[in-house]
């Protein structure tokens, strides 16, 4: 661990402690400190650390502070810069290391830790909205996708060391072993021209597009439009075999044709869920129960070094217009 020099830009790395002793997460950081970035490393070890992290480096000006970790972590660290103040907030960058990536995935953010790197230093940061979303207790924010019904059960459902040997796909194959065993949910969701109340066994509710390690919800999301992507599958009577099938291919393959066939599809700036009893959503992965939520858009809340061809950037986005 190097100290700061509050005289010079800084870079922070707040890096999960799982992944502290990778050797290829160490060659990376030196090869960028030997290019002369002023790279600075905080490691995470209990809860709350990554939080007094990116306030150290806020409070010392960094620049940027990137995630290193997986979904959570990322949610976790735009957690805490969305709730700083001020106009001139550190820009967030990613370093993926998770077992899905489904953010990096989706937004093509290379999966090496030293592409990864490089990317924060050769692109710029550009303006992204998060995801608020309360409740009667709290407000919380999401950087990626808000899942309910099937995905949640999926992520959730999915066993650790599944998780550690395969990846993303360990969630793919926990949801086709589900298939067919999907409880479905009861609720209205009401926002800007939109009223639909009804059982439904997925929910997308997107600033981006992926959840659960590839089950595409919300394949047309982009994270600068200042809307929200609602995908709700509903549970429709009759045989589920057909639908079953259908959402596996639409999840698996991120098809918006076959999820647009099988869903109700919206787009809002904000949306209000009620439901007669608790359920989860699951934001960036992370569990929040109520049986109301709110969840807004904020335009540009956050700033995050992104590929400029990325697939979540609307094209004034892509132009540096966003």
């Amino acid at each position: 661990m190097n100290d700061i020099d509050p005289r010079e830009p800084m870079v922070m790395l707040v890096l999960n402690g799982k992944s502290a002793g990778d050797p290829a997460v160490r060659d990376a950081v030196a090869q960028v400190r030997k290019a002369g970035l002023p790279l600075t490393v905080r490691v995470t070890w209990e809860s709350g650390d990554a939080g007094r992290c990116v306030r150290e480096a806020a409070d010392a000006g960094a620049t940027t502070v990137i995630a290193g970790g997986g979904d959570g972590t990322l949610n976790e660290i735009a957690n805490v810069l969305a709730g700083l103040d001020g106009d001139d907030l550190p820009a967030l960058g990613l370093l993926p290391l998770g077992s899905a990536n489904d953010f990096a995935r989706g937004a093509g953010i290379p999966l090496t830790p030293d592409g990864a790197l490089a990317l924060v230093q050769s692109e710029p940061a550009r303006p992204i909205d998060l995801l608020r979303v309360s409740d009667d207790q709290e407000t919380r924010w999401c950087a990626n996708l808000a899942t309910g019904g099937f995905g949640t059960q999926v992520t959730v459902e999915t066993h650790p060391e599944l998780k550690k040997k395969l990846g993303g796909l360990a969630y793919v194959l926990t949801g086709l072993t589900r298939l067919g065993q999907a409880e479905p949910l009861t609720a209205r969701f009401r926002g800007e021209g939109f009223d639909w109340q009804g059982a439904f066994i997925a929910l997308g509710i997107g600033n981006g597009r992926q959840a659960g390690g590839g089950q595409v919800l919300c394949p047309k999301a982009v994270v600068d439009d200042g809307l929200i992507d609602l995908t709700i599958v509903p549970d429709e009577p009759g045989d589920d075999s057909d639908l079953f099938s259908l959402l596996a291919t639409a999840l698996s393959a991120g098809r918006a044709a076959a999820l647009e066939q099988i869903g109700v599809c919206a787009r809002m700036p904000w949306l209000e869920i009620t439901a007669a009893q608790p359920f989860t959503l699951n934001l960036d992965g992370e569990p929040m129960q109520a049986s109301r939520f709110r969840i807004e858009a904020v335009p540009a809340r956050l700033r995050m070094h992104l590929p400029s061809i990325s697939p979540l950037l609307s094209p004034a986005g892509k132009d540096g217009h966003a």
